[in-house]
């Protein structure tokens, strides 16, 4: 995997799937930032409970638009902190960006993931070193990614019970 010194920064901000401390320093900004509402609506903070903690814990995420349905993609697979949490807590969470919005995350089978991954990867520039496809990728390769990036559709939430 190579890339540029902007791709290589990227990468070791998130050496083994998780923020090391400057990941997690900048990632706080970033959280700030995109709660705040203050550039493009698909940069939000995703806010979810966390699993052991117990308190609310925010992320900054990208929103993928495909078909006029929102999406999240976990850059760095199914291991990590946000995605735990969020299929701990039955895919509850919310979204900040100049709002706050209760939603539910469902995730996205396998087969259906293509479309969302490859517009993330066109909107999410940062994400796009931890995904590693090459421009010239193929179906195989594509398909292979997808089945290890945990995709979410974002949807407004449901109460359960009755």
């Amino acid at each position: 995997m190579t890339g540029g010194p902007k791709d290589r920064f990227a990468r070791w901000i998130y050496r083994g799937g998780h923020p090391n401390v400057v990941g997690r320093i900048l990632n706080r900004g970033w959280a700030w930032v995109h709660a705040m509402g203050i550039w493009p609506s698909r940069l939000a903070t995703l806010e979810v409970v966390g699993r052991t903690s117990g308190r609310a814990i925010s992320f900054p995420v990208v929103i993928a638009e495909v078909e006029e349905r929102r999406y999240l993609v976990a850059m760095l697979g199914a291991e990590t902190n946000w995605v735990k949490n969020v299929e701990a807590a039955d895919g509850r969470a919310v979204l900040r960006h100049g709002r706050r919005e209760e939603v539910t995350l469902e995730a996205v089978p396998v087969a259906l993931r293509a479309p969302v991954v490859l517009r993330y990867i066109d909107v999410a520039p940062g994400g796009r070193p931890h995904l590693a496809l090459p421009a010239d990728a193929t179906a195989q390769d594509l398909e292979r990614l997808c089945a290890r990036v945990p995709v979410f559709q974002v949807a407004a939430r449901r109460e359960r019970g009755g």
